[in-house]
């Protein structure tokens, strides 16, 4: 792949666009926002966005230093919304050690975001165990195969790790679920719905959970 030249200074401050798509009322969005999310995952797929699931997951350490990464939403309900990875990730550790979370979804085509925070809890072993079989075969090697987030000294370490059990579980074998891999369940507190509108006034419907009851307000741009 080539390797293109710095960005100027000046052509990075000049880059934006004009959002002009569609606009968000408070008249306009479902009661519950779980349900408002669903209806915008479902014009996200719709839509053909590339991994419309993707998500960033924000997490902090218990002296509160952030960090964020891509994960992939594996589920959402009234609980809340789930992912997988491995325990001794960081996000893992830190999910353990502090367990609250924000999600980003950046449905930058639909010129839409969605941003929850709350609390996060561990899925239960069974249903984590069902998960992990029912990704592809080379997938659920690859969980074994990996110590995430660890130090490794190449690339050739994992391969070579992944072929042995490769061989010790071919396709059509069981592979057993590891007992260092796992779900999240983000259960939310806040949820707020961002629609791009245009001179940057843009409009955003924010979920807040009171005594139990979701509460709707609109934040200033």
């Amino acid at each position: 792949m080539p390797h293109n030249g710095p960005v100027e200074p000046a052509a990075l401050a000049a880059l934006r666009r004009s959002y002009e798509l569609a606009g968000l009322d408070e008249s306009d969005v479902a009661s519950d926002p779980l349900v408002q999310f669903e209806r915008w995952l479902a014009d996200a797929v719709a839509a053909e966005l590339d991994e419309p699931n993707a998500m960033v997951l924000a997490t902090a350490d218990s002296a509160g230093r952030p960090s964020a990464r891509y994960v992939l939403l594996k589920a959402v309900d009234a609980g809340g919304f789930t992912f997988f990875t491995n325990f001794t990730s960081r996000k893992g550790h830190e999910l353990q050690a502090n367990p609250q979370a924000s999600l980003c979804f950046p449905w930058g085509d639909l010129q839409r975001q969605v941003v929850v925070v709350g609390d996060v809890e561990k899925v239960g072993p069974g249903p984590s165990a069902e998960y992990f079989h029912a990704r592809p075969h080379g997938h659920q090697l690859g969980a074994w195969a990996s110590r995430q987030s660890q130090v490794v000294a190449s690339r050739g370490v994992f391969e070579d790790r992944y072929a042995e059990l490769a061989d010790r579980y071919p396709e059509g074998t069981v592979v057993p679920a590891p007992d260092f891999w796992g779900g999240f369940r983000v259960v939310p507190t806040e949820i707020e719905f961002w629609q791009g509108r245009g001179n940057r006034l843009h409009d955003r419907i924010r979920y807040l959970r009171v005594d139990g009851q979701w509460q709707v307000e609109r934040l200033s741009p």
